[in-house]
């Protein structure tokens, strides 16, 4: 037996409970029901909750452990967590990540917190997002992107009040969000390239993560409203595979189309490159309209025509409202205006 512990030789002494994930293991569940279950959620059966709520009374592990850790001491640190589980070869130097850290970095410090940054492939690590704020090394945690991760981030709201999203907003989510309404920011790339005169469209991106389909559903809408066509061509937001992508694209149907709409300007910015490669004039031959209007979009040849998300104001809100959530309010989303930003390109 040990002096310290009082366990026998070779006895595993009882697992310690740290966060949510070791709770679920030991339960046999989901960390989204143990942390639905701990705040007495109706939509977990009475039997279900009553079992783990027993089991984290047994291992002393308190419904609002992490939650008064938080209250009682701080870190002076936010996590900031990029879940790639759409596009695993992005990367976190994308000009849309580099530009909203940079704005997220001076908010950050302006208010007296550090940044604590991690990307993340959410298939290699189901519990992702339960660990990091289960860690005890942050205050709060801002998700950049909800992915393909809607779901895994809606049962960590359920008890994890400190957590803000950048992210596409639709109705009767739980979690809060942060970003631009995307469909109304498609509708007006659509509407722009067809008052330049295309009628056939392509949308270039995966329609998959949430902020992109939002974005080629406006286009959808307005398409058919004004009589044009548009096509989803699949595109990934890696640099070594977006160039060849829309290369072969533009090689077997660039003359299939008169309009593109990116769902990105990072992407928008490699066609603009291939097209110039093709000889293909724009915005002679083809229309072009890119989304979020990022610093260098104004410098490319010829200029950007694209859809502006208030970054800057974007990172301020993100926050804010985190700010605000540590000191217990349960906030609203902040959805932003998007802006048609007129260049040459349509």
């Amino acid at each position: 037996m040990s002096e310290k512990d009082g366990t026998k030789a070779g006895e595993d002494a009882p697992q310690r409970i740290r966060t949510l994930t070791d709770l679920a293991q030991i339960a046999g569940v989901s960390a989204g029901t143990v942390s639905r279950a701990l705040a007495g959620k109706s939509v977990i059966n009475a039997k279900t909750r009553e079992r783990i709520q027993a089991l984290a009374r047994e291992h002393g592990f308190q419904p609002n452990q992490m939650a008064s850790k938080l209250r009682r001491q701080k870190t002076g640190v936010v996590g900031v967590i990029i879940p790639l589980g759409h596009d695993k070869q992005q990367q976190v130097s994308d000009s849309f990540f580099m530009t909203l850290l940079g704005h997220l970095a001076d908010e950050l410090t302006d208010k007296g917190y550090d940044l604590m940054l991690r990307r993340v492939i959410p298939e290699r690590d189901e519990d992702w997002l339960d660990r990091f704020i289960g860690s005890g090394m942050i205050d709060g945690v801002i998700v950049i992107g909800q992915s393909n991760q809607f779901e895994r981030i809606e049962d960590v709201a359920d008890g994890y009040l400190p957590m803000v999203v950048w992210g596409n907003h639709q109705e009767g989510q739980r979690h809060c969000v942060v970003g631009a309404d995307n469909r109304l920011g498609g509708k007006l790339a659509a509407e722009r390239l067809i008052a330049s005169g295309a009628t056939k469209l392509a949308f270039l991106g995966d329609t998959a993560p949430f902020e992109f389909a939002a974005r080629f559903a406006g286009a959808c809408e307005v398409s058919k409203q004004l009589g044009a066509t548009i096509e989803a061509v699949p595109t990934h937001l890696s640099p070594d595979q977006t160039g060849k992508e829309i290369a072969g694209f533009l090689a077997k149907r660039g003359a299939d189309f008169d309009g593109i709409f990116a769902a990105s300007d990072t992407i928008a910015f490699s066609c603009l490159r291939e097209l110039q490669k093709l000889g293909i004039e724009v915005p002679g031959q083809m229309k072009l309209v890119g989304f979020d209007d990022l610093p260098i979009a104004a410098q490319t040849l010829p200029p950007l025509t694209t859809i502006r998300q208030d970054i800057s104001a974007g990172a301020h809100g993100l926050v804010d409202l985190l700010l605000r959530r540590l000191d217990g309010e349960e906030t609203e989303s902040l959805v932003m205006p998007p802006k048609l930003i007129i260049r040459a390109t349509a």
